[in-house]
């Protein structure tokens, strides 16, 4: 089928979203409600909704973030603070529901290819139905990428020596094994992030030991798994979609004086940090070792540990932290390099997840391939010379989807703004201001470093010095900001 034919029978959409996870589904709420002319659809590669909630299965998981800012804001979330990964799928099926936004969802959509066409002011996007293997083609004048920004099919685990030789199971998270068989066995969990702390307590009751083995340790927050303002607002009565708002915006003023603590004060954070753990773990326990990192708070993610279960896990007995380095898989386990061998029937490697810049679509421009790479970054989300397409890349230090609501607002003031000066495309490019400012990795590494971005840097855009050509993290500054910016501004070339 040659390219006239493919856009004869490809179906068209004002909008397209691709991907129908937290960012895709919140997407999809903003430009139905204010742009409620504009006729999209939803693509979602997987077989139902919820992105990372849908992929990940392994037991316990978890959101690390409280979900009155992980919700979307014209939801009221409800439950507990830290939850599970089906009470979100179920909060964002109420969201479908009520919205009515199934009826735009295409499921098992695979988007392959996307070609901008600069003759025609359109997106040309080839996939493929993963239930029928059928090829599918649509056209749309605007693109939103809301697929994630990691590989869903297989997580990040380093090689090491001697892995063939390890008798046991070796699992990832991401991928675990529908009714795996870990009673009564001893289990390995490699890794100190969010993924290490959640698993490890959630099966240690039924393992006869769990052992964290950690290169280095990781912050953590722990605390009770409940939200007292909210508990108390509705012992009072107050409606729920006030109490979401209030207590909302008492979580971000708390965490913005922590973020800013963190830079200006470190050791007095780093020594709050510690001591929550000490609480648990008590004076005898040699917190320097396994829960005191190398860099200062936030320059990785802090995980929130409710009810601080993997430390009450440690005091049970039933779990262990090793922080040691690995010299190699052997039959039995891990010989670290200290010199001691760790046995183990099952090991799994929370080690982390492969960055998928734009969801590894085949980008290209009338034909010609697409380097993001050597573009740059308008406010983290639009790439200059790309036309009518943004994508998502939420928060480090806050939640996702206060970024999802943020670039939402963005988004459907744009689209408004083009129909009203009837205008077909619109790009970022530097300004004339902006010819000689350094061009910057995407990220600086001094600020935030976590490995799965350290790995794949090279992939992302680069940015700028001024705030316009960078995703500052900051969502206290882009609160502010992002409702402000001028469409008419010289960094928006329109056509």
């Amino acid at each position: 089928m040659n390219e006239t034919q493919k856009q004869a029978g490809a179906e068209h959409f004002d909008v397209v979203i691709v991907g129908a996870g937290i960012s895709g589904v919140g997407a999809g709420y903003h430009l139905q409600d204010q742009c409620p002319d504009q006729r999209f659809a939803i693509l979602e590669s997987q077989e139902s909704f919820g992105g990372t909630w849908l992929t990940h299965k392994y037991p316990g998981i978890r959101s690390d973030s409280d979900l009155y800012t992980f919700g979307y804001r014209f939801k009221p979330w409800t439950g507990a603070p830290i939850a599970s990964a089906d009470e979100i799928l179920k909060y964002m099926g109420e969201v479908i529901e009520d919205n009515r936004l199934d009826q735009h969802i295409r499921y098992q959509h695979h988007i392959t290819a996307a070609d901008w066409s600069a003759e025609k002011n359109v997106w040309s996007l080839e996939g493929t139905r993963k239930d029928t293997g059928e090829k599918v083609y649509f056209t749309a004048n605007f693109l939103w990428m809301c697929q994630g920004y990691y590989e869903h099919s297989e997580g990040y685990t380093p090689k090491w020596p001697g892995m063939e030789d390890f008798k046991g199971k070796i699992i990832h998270p991401q991928t675990w094994p529908e009714n795996l068989d870990y009673q009564d066995k001893n289990v390995i969990v490699i890794g100190s992030g969010a993924t290490a702390a959640t698993l490890a307590p959630a099966i240690a009751a039924d393992c006869a030991h769990v052992t964290i083995l950690q290169r280095s340790p990781t912050y953590f927050i722990p605390g009770r798994n409940e939200n007292e303002l909210a508990d108390r607002l509705r012992v009072l009565g107050i409606d729920e979609t006030w109490i979401h708002e209030i207590v909302r915006r008492e979580i971000l003023y708390n965490q913005d004086l922590f973020t800013h603590r963190s830079f200006e004060e470190p050791e007095a954070v780093r020594e709050e940090l510690l001591g929550a753990v000490r609480e648990y773990l008590g004076p005898d326990y040699d917190i320097d070792k396994h829960f005191t990192p190398r860099y200062r708070p936030w320059r990785q993610r802090i995980a929130f540990v409710p009810d601080g279960d993997i430390f009450q896990g440690i005091n049970a007995g039933k779990a262990s932290m090793v922080t040691d380095e690995i010299e190699r898989f052997t039959e039995k386990g891990i010989q670290l390099k200290s010199g001691e061998e760790l046995e183990a029937d099952i090991i799994a490697t929370a080690t982390g997840f492969n960055l998928c810049v734009l969801g590894g679509i085949s980008f290209s421009r009338d034909g010609e391939p697409i380097d993001f790479a050597k573009t740059v970054t308008y406010r983290g989300m639009m790439f200059t010379g790309v036309p009518n397409m943004v994508w998502i890349f939420g928060y480090f230090r806050a939640s996702w989807t206060l970024r999802v609501d943020l670039i939402g607002d963005f988004v459907c003031r744009l689209l408004n703004h083009m129909k009203a000066n009837g205008v077909k495309s619109v790009a970022p490019a530097l300004r004339e201001q902006d010819s000689d400012m350094p061009l910057l990795p995407w990220i600086d590494p001094e600020n935030f470093n976590p490995g799965y971005l350290m790995r794949s840097m090279h992939l992302l855009p680069q940015r700028g010095d001024k705030p316009e050509w960078q995703h500052t993290q900051d969502y206290w500054l882009e609160k502010e900001e992002l409702p402000k910016i001028d469409l008419e501004d010289e960094a928006f070339v329109y056509r």
